[in-house]
């Protein structure tokens, strides 16, 4: 049933919502009618999928020819007029191509990414696929809509202008991610670059899923305070948020605040087809089929991999004719067989990593979690919720897995997470702050032992730099009208330089609850963005300042203002200017 109120725009709007996943990607809509409750409907038409029912998701595929053409995209990528294109003129298929846009780590588990996902096709960088892909979800929604509504050729004309797109994106990417998204839909020809800022927005998948589970009943199996954990299951990424709720007072409605910080880890299903590769090939070292490792990885993926449901059972990989055997390999009647217990392996590096991540959000939940909910396309499978439940049970928790199509649900979440907006407060995932330098203390030892790193600022005053000032810590619950500030003091020489100013937002991942000295734990610490504003008319209005050596100097004195509550970072500087508070409208660059 439908509950939301009626849209009191005064125009009528149509929002888009891309769910672009590491494997199946979707697209879920709304047109919001000036009077009329809206609706949240899925595009369940495709290119290649016309005549195989309703789908609401298309494999995240694209070609480009040696020119670098975009050719084909979604099901028609994966037809076999282009596998012959393919072998024939050289075109170049590029899968999991998503991933390539993850936050930058060095460790074990990022070399496994790169062996499971497919190389940027040559003089093509992860923007431009993501600005091609997007164009084709857009096109393939424009047809649908067109050929769906009444008098869809005039309708699609008169919105057309005025979309605003919902971009889903995994736990843990931020601002550097989000940007070249927005970035990718301009590039795409969605949006123009003047207006990318007010009608493109995101939302995590995990914020999303839980949205979609809303819209599920899941209000309706949850007690007022109580914790919950979504736990999104995709193709490349597993993606973990908890929650608890509360009445609102809106006709028996619940608003939701997170109670610990959402998390993401790459364990989706690709992996576990990963590491089937990784068997079969050793499997079939010595046999005539080793040519066909590709093909019947494929089909593992495809099939065998969904259906598996038994570890004392054997699981056959169907992928040739009665005529193919090799009795050695396990191959008979063109299918190989394989041990459940070794198809097991393939699952659990994922459903360990599942269930260490589950532990981790119980204990830094600031409720009692009482329930879990399972969505995306990898809790499909039955091995993964069967292994998953072993795990909860003994916790005492609920696991559920909402009905209808879970491949959807983080689309179908992206449009009810802006008509609904159930999500009221957020945990700040990290420590956010601004590098510092504070005036010399020949008492204190931390000074002491930096004492070679001293100098003297405009003022006179002996100082030292690469100390980190705290605006946000970890952990901490925020509102979306909730503001945190410091205030700070910008010293020069010459007024010019106050015309402008910038300033660095930093990021800190360490375990340290006080962080102060950058030098004591330098990988810990990054840029996450800049943020510039004009200050030029305020700077005029300073008064030069006096040294007892005889020299001047000016002082600004700002605020850096930084709001967390949504699902994107926002920040400006604020400073006195006539009286008043002035604000910029701040610039934000990500690096």
């Amino acid at each position: 049933m439908n509950t939301r109120l009626p849209y009191i725009g005064d125009s009528r709007k149509l929002l888009l919502a891309f769910d672009l996943g590491t494997t199946y990607s979707g697209i879920s809509y709304s047109v919001l009618d000036p009077g009329i409750a809206p609706t949240i409907q899925p595009v369940t038409r495709y290119p290649s999928l016309e005549g195989t029912g309703s789908n609401a998701k298309i494999p995240t595929v694209i070609c480009y020819d040696q020119n670098g053409r975009m050719t084909a995209a979604g099901a028609e990528a994966m037809s076999e007029n282009v596998n012959d294109k393919i072998e024939e003129e050289e075109w170049v298929r590029c899968e999991k191509f998503k991933l390539h846009l993850r936050p930058p780590a060095k460790d074990a588990k990022s070399d496994n990414i790169n062996q499971a996902i497919s190389p940027l096709p040559p003089g093509k960088d992860v923007v431009t696929l993501f600005a091609d892909f997007y164009a084709y979800l857009f096109e393939c929604a424009k047809t649908f809509i067109q050929q769906t509504h009444p008098s869809g050729v005039t309708f699609w004309s008169s919105i057309e202008d005025s979309i605003e797109f919902i971009l889903s994106h995994p736990n843990g990417w931020e601002g550097r991610q989000q940007e070249q998204m927005r970035k990718a839909v301009v590039q795409g020809g969605l949006v123009s670059d003047d207006v990318k800022n007010t009608r493109v927005h995101f939302v995590t998948e995990g914020e999303a899923s839980l949205h979609f589970c809303i819209q599920k009943g899941l209000s309706s199996h949850v007690k007022e305070g109580e914790g919950i954990i979504i736990v999104d299951a995709g193709g490349g990424t597993v993606d973990i948020s908890s929650y608890t709720s509360s009445l609102t007072g809106d006709a028996g409605k619940y608003s939701f605040r997170e109670i610990a910080a959402p998390f993401c880890d790459f364990s989706g299903s690709i992996f576990v087809t990963q590491h089937a590769r990784t068997h079969i090939d050793a499997k079939l070292k010595n046999s005539k089929y080793y040519d066909d490792l590709g093909h019947i990885t494929e089909c593992f993926d495809k099939s065998t991999k969904l259906r598996f449901k038994d570890s004392a059972e054997p699981a056959f990989v169907k992928f040739g004719s009665l005529r193919d055997k090799d009795f050695a390999c396990d191959i008979r009647s063109g299918q190989l067989k394989l041990k459940g217990t070794d198809v097991a392996t393939f699952f659990e590096p994922s459903i360990i990593s599942i269930t260490k991540a589950i532990d981790a959000q119980i204990a830094a939940s600031k409720r009692p979690v009482s329930a879990v909910f399972l969505v995306g396309g990898f809790a499909a499978s039955d091995w993964l919720f069967q292994k998953v439940q072993e795990h909860t049970d003994p916790l005492g928790l609920t696991l559920a897995r909402p009905d209808s199509h879970v491949n959807k649900a983080v689309a179908d979440g992206a449009v009810s997470f802006y008509l609904d907006h159930a999500v009221t407060a957020r945990v700040s995932p990290y420590n956010y702050g601004v590098t510092v330098c504070t005036a010399f203390d020949g008492l204190d030892p931390e000074h002491i032992c930096r004492r070679m790193q001293m100098f003297l600022d405009p003022s006179g005053v002996r100082r030292l730099g690469g100390q980190y000032d705290v605006i946000l810590a970890k952990d901490i619950l925020v509102s979306e009208e909730t503001e945190f500030s410091r205030s700070y003091s910008r010293l020069v020489r010459s007024l010019s330089d106050l015309s402008t100013i910038t300033t660095s937002i930093w990021r800190y991942n360490g375990e340290k609850e006080h962080p102060k000295w950058m030098d004591l734990e330098n990988d810990k610490y990054s840029i996450l963005c800049r943020i510039t504003a004009d200050t030029s008319v305020a700077a005029k209005s300073l008064k030069a300042q006096r040294c007892s050596d005889g020299t001047s100097y000016y002082q600004l004195n700002l605020s850096v203002v930084m709001l967390f509550g949504m699902t994107e970072l926002k920040a400006q500087l604020a400073w006195v200017e006539d009286g008043k508070e002035k604000r910029s409208p701040a610039q934000v660059i990500y690096d």
